[in-house]
């Protein structure tokens, strides 16, 4: 809903400045979307004259002006026609933002001619579409603000447009008379009350309104409408266009203007009738189906059974509540109008609308509900306009149908208010406030107004009280508390490090399985269990006689199963416990995971490949990592006997200090499992990475390295069967102060080296911490990796 300041004010007495009207506004319930200044937009602008304009030596149709500023005599090339000498301009300095172009001036040339500025029209400050020459203003001062001159002689232009938000239940506040009645029950100011006189007629209706029974039962209780002859229907005046634009709609001609201006001004939708188009009478009926309606919007639409229509004797000619007919649409060639005021019911609207999916300012107030009572004031109050801007003669008044009677009564509680908004407000100034929005008290009795439909119970009558008090002083209800302070956490470091390391494996795109914790006594075998100790006494089966003494006979399993139904690429993991005994504390609880097949589908850019243990490693990695396991580890062998003996790592802090194993699972496992490979997997031991030892809510600062890092390349030649971590390990003791990083990059095994020699290349990164490194510093460091390595494997560097 969109209104400016001084709409408002006409309906509103008040010395609120904008910022308490705007504040004021959200206060009770009706929230401030957008507020468009026009004065902020057109700040920068200044008046000037042009003392001078002669032709452009190199173009005819552009002149070179002098015009005199506030800051003395300017040089200006324009091209408008109406460019002349004498004449008071808006001007627009290098580096004034011109809105209506887009552009933020500069110093220009133009046509070999230096231009500082130039003079605007009225479409490049948005004020208008007219662009046919520059403005010339009738009065002004040199150096004064374009924005002072406007407020004295043309406010409109400069008139803030204010955008609120109105909730379904809120159809009063569509209408800007409505608006101001909050406004005025807050204590904002005074509500403007209109007198409207009836408008006697001067000749009988010439065209009869009937509404079938059914119709005035469930659709339209009523129908008001009157002919006026002898109107003239041009532009209507600028206040009523100016009003029109600021909020967003096109002037089109006084007739639709005036239906327009009643709609936001009072939530009075009207619909005027070009009546010499108009052949009989008009009857408001329910839609047979079937029947065809070009409306306005020049789209024609097909009625379907039920929906409510207004027709003469050639078929439809209005959509009720709705859309107007083109047939029977004023235009500038219109003399006689019929006048329609009506209520329509709003749910038959709002599923109209729905249903041949229509959207007008008509429909969006009728579905939320108008004021029935003012249907009778607002067509007299149309024609008055009318007849001020147009002229003509009206004729009587027809009537059809009844106003609907909405009273109705609901008792005031004025405890209320503190039971159910923790406000305390007293009861006299409660009856003040519903009785300044309208509402009647007869005792304790409170009679909501005809424009209020939402109003249907005792609570909303606290409502209404309430925000008009102000919505920000509401108290949430207060309950009793039982406990003092943050209540406990229930769960426990390793049930909360169990839940952080099921998402994260099911982030990394596993799925989970939950298996049982029993397998048969061959496959447990396979995994190092399969004992006395873990059998069970009483299995159900005997594929269910031994404890799991691992989570991957549970998942190869699944695995195999779902290969088995053609589904061969599978990523799966589990979280629980396995057993390697048979008392309650012979128990690990592990997160597992395993990959078996390939990365992908097929695809035309081969990027589908077989996973391998680096998959493993990553995804493993990933998951300590999200429990908390420090990232300083080792990448030990020695697993158990079913991962493949040369494809596989154990992640420790120590050779005892066992938190992961990653690798490829062994072909054999695999075949007696039935799964077709490859297949990769990781187990991690979720008891085992140290927890903190403080708690902490923070994480630790942030260590930011403002120094250069330097990065050395070595190749060393070692004994074939040296392992690279005891080569890295080597490398990485140099200098524990600067050396933050060592890596394998590269191996090389035969040619020029001879048998029984390798050569594995290695990455060594320097951080400083105080001051950048030197090159004899760097050297010092290179050789002291250089002696290690040697003492440790043997090995020399590759030349």
């Amino acid at each position: 809903m969109k209104f400016t300041l001084s709409w408002l004010k006409d309906h509103l007495d008040t010395q609120a400045s904008l910022d308490e009207i705007l504040y004021a506004l959200t206060d009770l319930g009706l929230e401030v979307e957008g507020v468009e200044d026009p004065a902020a937009r057109l700040a920068p602008f200044t008046i000037a004259k042009v003392k001078s304009a002669e032709q452009h030596p190199d173009a005819d149709r552009l002149r070179v002006c002098v015009v005199e500023t506030d800051e003395g005599d300017r040089q200006i090339v324009c091209g408008a026609p109406n460019a002349r000498a004498g004449i008071t301009v808006v001007l627009a300095k290098p580096g004034d933002y011109v809105p209506g172009i887009d552009v933020t001036l500069s110093v220009g040339t133009i046509r070999g001619v230096e231009s500082h500025g130039m003079m605007a029209s009225e479409r490049e400050l948005e004020l208008s579409d007219e662009h046919s020459g520059i403005i010339e203003l009738p009065s002004g001062e040199v150096g004064q603000k374009f924005t002072d001159w406007l407020a004295e002689n043309d406010p409109a232009k400069v008139d803030p447009v204010i955008e609120i938000a109105i909730t379904p239940n809120r159809p009063d506040a569509l209408g800007v008379h409505g608006i101001a009645r909050d406004l005025a029950a807050r204590g904002l100011g005074t509500l403007k009350t209109r007198e409207v006189a009836a408008v006697p007629g001067t000749f009988a209706c010439p065209i009869p309104v009937t509404i079938d029974d059914e119709t005035q039962e469930k659709a339209c209780p009523v129908f008001y409408g009157r002919v006026i002859r002898g109107v003239k229907n041009g532009p209507s005046p600028a206040w009523l266009q100016d009003r029109l634009r600021a909020i967003g709609l096109r002037p089109i001609s006084a007739l639709v203007d005036i239906t327009n201006f009643f709609t936001y001004d009072m939530n009075r939708p009207l619909h005027v009738f070009d009546a010499d188009k108009v052949s009989g009478g008009l009857r408001v009926h329910a839609a047979e189906g079937g029947e065809k309606f070009l409306a306005l919007d020049e789209k024609e639409y097909v009625m379907q059974p039920g929906m409510t229509i207004i027709s003469d004797d050639r078929g439809v000619e209005s959509l009720a509540g709705v859309m107007g007919g083109e047939e029977t649409g004023c235009t500038e060639e219109t003399v006689n109008v019929f006048l329609e005021a009506a209520y329509f019911d709003p749910i038959r609207t709002a599923m109209t609308g729905r249903a041949l999916k229509i959207n007008s300012d008509a429909r969006y107030r009728f579905e939320r509900g108008i004021d029935p009572a003012w249907t009778p004031t607002g067509i007299e109050a149309a024609t008055r306009m009318i007849l001020d801007l147009c002229g003509g003669e009206p004729s009587e008044v027809v009537v059809a149908g009844e106003i609907p009677d909405t009273r109705r009564a609901y008792k005031l509680d004025t405890d209320r208010v503190q039971s159910l908004v923790g406000m305390d407000i007293p009861a006299e100034e409660q009856r003040r406030t519903l009785t300044a929005l309208g509402f009647a008290l007869e005792g304790d009795m409170a009679i909501p107004p005809s424009w209020r439909p939402d109003v249907l119970g005792e609570a909303d009558l606290v409502e209404e009280v309430a925000r008009i008090a102000s919505l920000t002083k509401l108290q949430a209800l207060r309950l009793p508390r039982v406990h003092v302070g943050v209540p406990k956490g229930i769960l426990t470091p390793m049930q909360k490090r169990e839940q952080i390391a099921r998402r994260t494996i099911a982030a990394l795109g596993y799925n989970e399985c939950v298996t049982y914790s029993f397998i048969d006594q061959a496959s447990a075998a396979l995994f190092g269990g399969g004992g006395d100790a873990t059998m069970l006494d009483n299995p159900i089966s005997s594929e269910m006689s031994h404890m799991r003494p691992a989570l991957l006979p549970g998942l190869l399993q699944a695995a195999a199963r779902n290969q088995a139904r053609g589904f061969m690429d599978l990523a799966l993991f589990e979280v629980g416990p396995a057993f390697h005994g048979a008392e309650p504390e012979e128990q690990h609880l592990l997160a597992t995971g395993l990959l078996v097949g390939h990365t992908g589908d097929k695809d035309v850019h081969g990027s589908r490949r077989a996973v391998d243990v680096y998959d493993a490693k990553a995804d493993a990695e990933a998951a300590l990592a999200a429990i908390g396991a420090p990232a300083k580890v080792q990448i030990l062998r020695g697993a158990p006997d079913y991962w493949h003996p040369g494809r596989h790592g154990k992640i420790c802090l120590g050779p005892k200090k066992v938190m992961a194993i990653f690798g490829e699972l062994h072909p054999k496992v695999l075949a007696k499992m039935d799964v077709k490979g490859p297949a990769v997997g990781f187990a991690i031991y979720l008891e085992e990475p140290p927890f903190p030892r403080a708690k902490t809510s923070t994480r630790p600062a942030l260590a930011l390295r403002d120094l250069q890092a330097v990065e050395r390349d070595f190749a060393f030649v070692v004994d074939a069967d040296v392992e690279a971590l005891t080569l890295v390990n080597a490398a990485a003791g140099a200098d524990k102060r600067l050396i933050e990083d060592v890596r394998v990059f590269d191996e090389f095994i035969g040619g020029s080296l001879g048998e029984g020699k390798k050569s594995l290349a290695i990455t060594v990164r320097l951080q400083p911490t105080d001051k950048t490194l030197t090159e004899e510093e760097i050297e010092a460091v290179a050789a002291s990796i250089i002696e290690k390595v040697a003492k440790a494997t043997g090995g020399t560097l590759r030349g």
